[in-house]
């Protein structure tokens, strides 16, 4: 499936007779007949061919007069796995829309962040997805507006509040607009959930295969005390948040990942989902992935043996640049306890009644403020993590969703103390680069040896070629043939 794919009305129409879930999120199909827009897996009969017409996003369905199908739920799809794929303009605004740039900044706040002006914004928005950033917001407002409604007994004034419409009209307008109902009648057809100690339960759908083992795995096995943890067969952590702090709890089960969210400021949902499924790389597309690895012969068994490997990711990019830097050259264990010790003295408490997290992680400017000489490591260390705390304190370097892969890449390099290990490991589980690669890491190159693959960087990366452009992926496959904990799914 390509950018832009919804214009093949071939593949579309095959994908939607067949009920094909792997392209869910590609694309959504609006019937002309019933005025409603799909998913291609929607479960009911499929309309005929000459019915069927072709839209990239929801939004574009909504703009179009189309309302969301009551079966098949397309506004609870996965996202596409364009906007992880790309670094491209579109791609990037994209990230920043889910992350809910827009709605705390405007639309000129998105394109500031982007370096375009809102003109170009709103030309490229709509020449690939048929709809500007504002339609793309209201579209994701509706959906956080349904979530709260079918899994809340909260007043209908706090919901549209929550999900960020400006008024109770405007909230009441969008939901019977989108689906068809009013907020009190989709209320009624949900079923009843039960709240447990204030959180929110939901569920974040991926496409499949997805092999959880090396996902939760690495998340348990560096889980940073007093930050995240692994409890009850779910991975824990605390989440800093635009409007205040928030707790999750993420459980793989086999067509879904459980989330369990508890919030300070409700205002917080749209990103706080958003940023959880980053972390746990739910929008990828498991099939181009291992398509493509499975193309060379070495790795093939790999990609037999355990399917839908995703990368790791993070809830927050900043704070994923200074455990990078603590984990030079060091284990695993004293990683996190360097990381540990500045939690418990930097860190903004917080209260869990339902496990151990104590803490959100330091904030840079926070880190930016310590005594160097405080620090238990290397004074070249030292240096590289000051240097890096301080740039991102003063905004001279920036991390986040909407970031160009390879010029953040080219900024960190600058660093003292970074060299590629510590700048790729950051474009791949930070930025979200899927084709970052580390043929420097031990892992990697023990690995490669035993398949028979080049060991050195430079051959190593010459056969990796191939593999672009996902070889942040074929970095998990490779991981994945040794023992260590981060491969092993934690009972």
């Amino acid at each position: 499936m390509q950018k832009g794919m919804h214009t093949d009305r071939e593949h579309c129409v095959r994908a939607v007779q067949s009920k094909d879930a792997r392209f869910d999120g590609w694309f959504f199909t609006a019937v002309l007949t019933t005025r409603i827009y799909c998913r291609p897996s929607c479960p009911g009969v499929p309309p005929k061919p000459e019915n069927m017409t072709f839209l990239p996003s929801a939004a574009a369905c909504q703009q179009a007069g189309f309302r969301a199908c009551k079966r098949c739920r397309p506004d609870t799809s996965p996202g596409s796995p364009e906007w992880n794929r790309r670094a491209d303009l579109v791609a990037r605004a994209m990230r920043l829309i889910a992350d809910g740039t827009v709605d705390r900044e405007g639309v000129p706040g998105l394109a500031a962040r982007l370096g375009y002006s809102t003109r170009q914004i709103e030309r490229q928005l709509l020449a690939e997805l048929g709809a500007g950033p504002q339609a793309l917001a209201r579209a994701q407002r509706a959906q956080t507006a349904r979530l709260l409604i079918e899994t809340t007994g909260l007043p209908m004034a706090d919901i549209a509040f929550a999900a960020g419409f400006s008024s109770i009209r405007t909230f009441n307008d969008t939901v019977r607009e989108v689906f068809a109902l009013t907020p009190t009648e989709l209320r009624a057809r949900a079923p009843r959930r039960s709240v447990h100690n204030g959180a929110l339960s939901l569920r974040l759908p991926f496409r499949a295969p997805l092999n959880p083992d090396n996902l939760f795995g690495h998340l348990a096995a560096t889980a940073v005390p007093g930050v995240e943890e692994w409890r009850d067969g779910a991975y824990r952590r605390t989440l800093r948040l635009p409007y205040g702090h928030g707790i999750v709890a993420l459980t793989p089960a086999p067509d879904h990942i459980a989330c369990r969210l508890t919030l300070s400021d409700l205002r917080d949902l749209t990103v706080a989902i958003s940023r959880c499924r980053r972390l746990l790389d739910l929008d990828a597309d498991p099939a181009a992935v291992d398509d493509q690895l499975r193309a060379d012969p070495l790795l093939a068994p790999l990609v037999d043996k355990a399917p839908g490997r995703r990368v790791p990711r993070t809830v927050d990019e900043a704070e994923f640049a200074v455990r990078a830097v603590l984990g030079q050259q060091v284990s695993t264990a004293a990683a996190r306890t360097h990381a540990a010790r500045l939690v418990t003295a930097h860190g903004d408490p917080v209260e869990d009644p339902e496990g151990g997290l104590t803490h959100l992680f330091p904030t840079p400017e926070a880190l930016a403020a310590v005594d160097p000489e405080s620090l238990a490591m290397p004074r070249t260390r030292r240096t590289t993590l000051t240097t890096l705390v301080g740039r991102l304190a003063d905004h001279s370097l920036h991390l986040g969703v909407e970031s160009d892969w390879a010029a953040a890449r080219a900024q960190l390099l600058a660093l003292p103390g970074f060299g590629p290990w510590t700048a790729d490991v950051i474009a791949m589980r930070a930025l979200g680069d899927p084709d970052a690669f580390l043929p420097t890491d031990l892992g990697v190159r023990r690995a490669a040896q035993e398949l028979g693959l080049p060991s050195t960087p430079a051959a190593l990366t010459a056969r990796a070629a191939a593999w672009r452009p996902w070889r942040a992926y074929a970095v998990q496959y490779l991981w994945a043939t040794d023992s260590h904990p981060i491969n092993i799914l934690p009972v």
